[in-house]
């Protein structure tokens, strides 16, 4: 048991399985955001790895726990440098299917030096998304927790399934909206969304009020990150505020799916809800110091900045 009561299944190769996104980030670090019909010379350009739960996966292999991800990249360089990222980072990626003559998701991001936030342009090739029968089982189930990103609607339906079957923790990072989105979130545990999901979902203007209502209609546990600042979450029915720890951001690409690994890894560690959110803001918050979604801060960094670590 643990800090949420929570019990794990036994016997699993890996504390954490990941099915979701993996993308190849362009970032491009600009003086100022571009207005229409200009030009701008870009103060500097570079590639990452990127991607929700590839990121959160990353984030938990950094961390100190074993995580495995499971996705499709697609059969071009690309689709290369990201498997090959994630790798690198001791993910486990036997499960990684290559899309032949695909080409791998990739984003072009713009970010503004003034701030460090940044606006994504992306795109996904429908041959990314897993077709019937091709999802392993044994795949999915291989993990004490399972984190999704719903993007793929169907295939992440039937991995939650089965994770539910054999009492596997569910946790998700909620932003997209489809048909399905409603049975779905029904059989996660840990809902955390982005600021924007909560209000979209239930069509609640107020994000308090909509939390509570998202958090009726779902029975889990439910937070939102808040960006800049910080986290929010429920207890008894109100709302409780996690602030960002204070940073000069550089960029804060991939901040949400690095909280999203930083919460699993609390999870699986046995920390409460306040443990859990400081340190998955603190992590968070230190990536922002740096240019790209994978400037993930190392265990002992966290440790550093917070003092002291959550008692294990």
């Amino acid at each position: 048991m643990n800090g949420f009561d929570i019990s794990f299944p036994s016997g699993k190769p890996f504390d954490v399985v990941g099915f979701g996104l993996n993308s190849v980030d362009f970032i491009t670090l600009l003086p100022a955001f571009p207005s229409s019909n200009s030009k701008m010379e870009m103060a500097d350009f570079s590639q990452h790895g990127g991607g929700q739960v590839a990121t959160a996966m990353v984030t938990c292999s950094r961390l100190g726990i074993e995580a495995k991800y499971i996705g499709k990249v697609g059969g071009d360089p690309w689709g290369e440098f990201s498997l090959e990222n994630i790798q690198r980072e001791g993910v486990d990626v036997s499960a990684v299917t290559v899309e032949p003559g695909t080409r791998n998701q990739f984003a072009i991001i713009l970010v503004d030096q003034r701030s460090g936030e940044r606006t994504i342009l992306w795109q996904r090739d429908e041959r990314l998304f897993y077709r019937e029968c091709e999802l392993s089982r044994e795949a999915v189930c291989e993990g004490r927790v399972l984190h999704v990103d719903g993007h793929d609607i169907e295939a992440t339906l039937t991995a939650v399934l089965w994770a539910k079957e054999e009492g596997i923790v569910t946790v998700m990072d909620a932003d997209r909206i489809d048909d399905k989105t409603e049975e779905l979130i029904q059989h996660i545990d840990f809902l955390i969304t982005s600021s924007t999901f909560p209000k979209r979902f239930t069509g609640i203007s107020d994000l308090p009020e909509a939390l509570v209502a998202l958090q009726q209609f779902c029975g889990s546990f439910v937070a939102a990150t808040l960006g800049p600042e910080g986290a929010v979450t429920l207890v008894d029915g109100s709302p409780v505020y996690y602030g960002a720890i204070a940073i000069d951001a550089v960029d804060t690409t991939g901040a949400g799916d690095v909280f999203h690994g930083a919460f699993v890894y609390g999870l699986i560690q046995g920390w409460n809800a306040d443990q859990i959110l400081t340190f998955a803001n603190t992590v968070a918050g230190l990536k922002c110091a740096q240019v790209g979604g994978r400037a993930i801060p190392s265990l002992q960094e966290v440790e550093e900045y917070l003092g002291c670590m959550p008692p294990r």
